[in-house]
């Protein structure tokens, strides 16, 4: 049976009071955890594509992180998913972007005939935007990144668009391929009653970084590539200039913008 996986992650609630270890890492203990929200949307976009994929497939969903993570992939399989599976490491404390990405690139070499990988565009505890690019360089297969519609062809072409600086791109690929969805993409179910309880007896595998040919030197933040060395407070909102219309006003304006070098 063939799979369509989608990679999901647990992050600290946006609305939570969120702070930094003394590391600058994002501090992820006593805070309230959420699926982050770019998931549900690529979780929506799985469940939705399962009545258009003819084959026998199922939807599997994925995570990286600790024991707690294990409630995203319950949501996800509240949503519609089939199963999950939870890489779980301690080894894997740190780890940055590319260490990520070839984490979770060599789960998906272990999951048989995977057909399509489906995930956020980025998380919103990092919003790095990297890792679905990265995971599909490792696997070597296409990615259609940031699309907003996605079609799945009666061949199995996928066809999706993505819009950006008031252009649309038409993208095209042949499965295997990753595809990344951005928060456009569509209306995420809210789970059902009978969803949640179901979700409760779907089974869950947890594999370590040895079931998954990885090396523990090969993550965490001893390793990493990426390092942040010093943060700095978003400055506090300052109130902008108010030009009262003495009859010049259109001119006060346009001379303003063009002395802040914006038009």
């Amino acid at each position: 049976m063939s799979a369509t996986v989608v990679l999901v992650k647990q992050v600290p609630d946006y609305e939570t009071d969120n702070s930094l270890t003394d590391d600058f890492r994002l501090n992820r203990e006593s805070v309230d955890k959420i699926l982050d929200e770019t998931n549900e949307h690529a979780v929506e976009a799985a469940v939705q594509l399962n009545d258009v994929l003819e084959i026998p497939h199922e939807i599997i969903a994925l995570t990286m992180g600790p024991a707690s993570a294990v409630e995203a992939l319950r949501r996800a399989m509240a949503m519609g998913a089939d199963r999950g599976i939870h890489i779980c490491d301690d080894a894997l404390v740190g780890s940055d972007a590319i260490q990520t990405g070839w984490v979770l690139a060599n789960a998906l070499g272990h999951i048989a005939d995977t057909k399509l990988v489906i995930c956020g565009d980025q998380s919103s505890d990092s919003g790095a935007g990297t890792v679905p690019a990265i995971i599909a360089e490792y696997l070597g297969i296409p990615a259609l990144t940031s699309v907003h519609s996605l079609i799945v062809e009666p061949d199995g072409t996928l066809n999706a668009e993505r819009a950006t600086d008031g252009f649309t791109y038409h993208l095209s690929a042949d499965m295997p391929a990753l595809v990344s969805v951005t928060e456009t993409m569509n209306e995420p179910r809210f789970p059902s009653f009978k969803g949640i309880m179901a979700a409760k007896k779907k089974e869950v595998t947890e594999w370590s970084l040895a079931d998954i040919g990885v090396l523990p030197n090969q993550v965490g933040q001893t390793g990493a590539g990426t390092v942040v060395v010093n943060t700095t407070e978003r400055p506090a909102k300052q109130q902008g200039e108010v030009f009262a219309d003495n009859g010049d006003g259109a001119q006060r304006i346009m001379d303003y913008l063009v002395s802040e070098k914006l038009v």
